[in-house]
């Protein structure tokens, strides 16, 4: 289905529209050990993971140290925050270090500071059920590696460069890969590659390869 005629979206800007989106996708399956009890509110205090709650994720190995134990609910805890319908943009926040940044790495843009969670409530108005289907979870030290799909429902107005696209109710699921890098608990570097072709196209957006061309 074509939603942008006159207003399609070039291949200049195309990728440029959704930056953003990834962080905004809560694994439900890894929301629950990732939040229990009201420590999970704080940015330091975070409950440890318990051996069910483990055997639930869908670890490459299992065999994991408290300490990456830890990092994992850090980051479990982070994509439960960003959830939209619970959003918790200080606590998301609060995880990064100082001088820590989110990559989103296909359009590349860079949040850091009080911008790390400017895109929470965005995307919630975008997807408002979004969520994250873990697929493989793999935690090297303060290295956490994830292999996931986004889900959710187009039910929010889009700006792009072209204009506003309206929402069609699409279903969106879309291979994703994030990469956290932790150090004394806290996130210094978190690098998101969000599968954008695929999602727009499930959106029902056109690229305007011509217009593209002929800019050219």
């Amino acid at each position: 289905m074509k939603l942008l005629s006159r207003k399609s979206i070039t291949a200049a800007t195309a990728v440029a529209v959704l930056g953003g989106l990834s962080i905004a996708a809560v694994p439900s399956q890894a929301a629950s050990p990732a939040h229990t009890g009201a420590a999970a509110h704080s940015s330091t205090a975070v409950p440890d993971l318990t051996p069910r709650q483990l055997a639930e994720l869908p670890l490459t190995d299992r065999h994991l140290t408290r300490h990456e134990r830890h990092n994992l609910a850090i980051v479990l805890r982070d994509y439960y925050v960003a959830e939209g319908k619970h959003i918790d943009v200080k606590t998301f926040v609060d995880s990064f270090a100082e001088d820590g940044v989110f990559n989103d790495m296909v359009p590349g843009v860079a949040y850091r500071g009080e911008a790390l969670g400017n895109v929470l409530p965005y995307m919630a108005g975008l997807f408002p059920d979004v969520h994250r289907e873990l697929k493989r979870i793999t935690v090297n030290g303060d290295v956490i590696s994830i292999e996931l799909s986004i889900q959710g429902t187009f039910e929010g107005p889009l700006q792009s460069p072209a204009g506003t696209v309206k929402p069609n109710g699409a279903k969106v699921d879309v291979p994703t890969a994030d990469f956290w890098y932790l150090k004394d608990g806290k996130v210094e570097q978190f690098n998101c590659f969000v599968g954008y072709s695929t999602m727009y196209k499930q959106m029902g957006i056109d690229f305007d390869w011509a217009s593209a061309v002929k800019n050219h």
